[in-house]
């Protein structure tokens, strides 16, 4: 049978995960570990951990390692979140600074329980990272702070050279696949972070049952907002507890996804079955 077309829910040669080694590699997990840092490279249980350690690039996960929402999609843990660590932007940054990090990516869990949703935590480590490592551009990886305009500004003032708020997936499978998150909210997420003349980004996921005629619009709708990058991956199922795959999406068939981006008018569209959100972030910068 051929590869292109073989069956849909058998998980084919080119997931395959490269085992992790090397020193750079090596010397980021120690710190990780000695620090108690969260990162969405192990919670997340991304496949491009080695790939991104070992390049000088890692996603820290900042507000704790427990999410208030409960995403269908989602490895990471879901419950009630422990209390704020106020040390944290400090640690993290000395972390950062150890690492000898070129780029860093920051994401969080969702804190809905905070009356700020962490958004003070988020421009505070910005900073300290700014701080202790001015050579070290950052990404941030954002929810969506409930829609709330005054929050997510208070992120955007803080600088960092990226902002990237995942749509995660095709509006119409919105509702099923994430707890609380809405395709147009989130849409107004990062108009205004384009608005504020950052760099806007976005990423979806592929193999949850959406169409080609649906990608191609969200597309156009994160063009319509100011979202210059953007990411597409395959959805790999955390656990049997999450959403079943419905399809594995050919290399070719990412690659097909990334001319037309970039003809559309992206500046920089990443495609491929293990990219996730922070692949290759450093690049996105430019």
């Amino acid at each position: 049978m051929d590869k292109k077309h073989q069956n849909k829910r058998v998980k084919p040669d080119w997931l395959k995960i490269k085992v992790p080694k090397g020193k750079a590699y090596l010397g980021v997990k120690e710190i990780v570990n000695e620090h108690k840092l969260h990162t969405i490279c192990t919670s997340g249980k991304c496949p491009n951990m080695c790939d991104c350690w070992e390049r000088g690039t890692a996603t820290l996960m900042i507000l704790g390692d427990v999410c208030t929402r409960s995403c269908k999609f989602c490895a990471v843990k879901t419950g009630k979140p422990l209390p704020v660590d106020l040390e944290e932007p400090k640690r993290v940054a000395n972390s950062v600074k150890l690492m000898k990090l070129k780029h860093v990516v920051l994401t969080s869990v969702d804190r809905d329980d905070l009356k700020d949703g962490g958004a003070g935590i988020w421009a505070a480590t910005i900073r300290e990272i700014k701080k202790e490592s001015p050579g070290t551009t950052q990404e941030t990886l954002i929810p969506d702070f409930q829609g709330r305009k005054e929050l997510i500004q208070i992120v955007i003032d803080a600088k960092p050279e990226v902002i990237s708020h995942n749509l995660e997936t095709v509006e119409r499978l919105t509702p099923e696949i994430r707890s609380v998150a809405n395709y147009k909210t989130s849409l107004a997420v990062i108009k205004q972070i384009a608005e504020s003349g950052l760099i806007a980004k976005s990423g979806i996921m592929l193999g949850l049952g959406e169409t080609r005629e649906e990608i191609l619009k969200t597309m156009d709708d994160l063009l319509a907002v100011g979202c210059k990058v953007f990411t597409i991956g395959q959805y790999l199922q955390p656990t049997k507890d999450h959403l079943e795959v419905k399809e594995y999406v050919h290399p070719d068939v990412f690659k097909e996804y990334e001319i037309i981006g970039l003809e559309k008018g992206f500046t920089h569209v990443e495609s491929s079955p293990l990219v996730r959100s922070s692949y290759h972030a450093e690049k996105h910068i430019k």
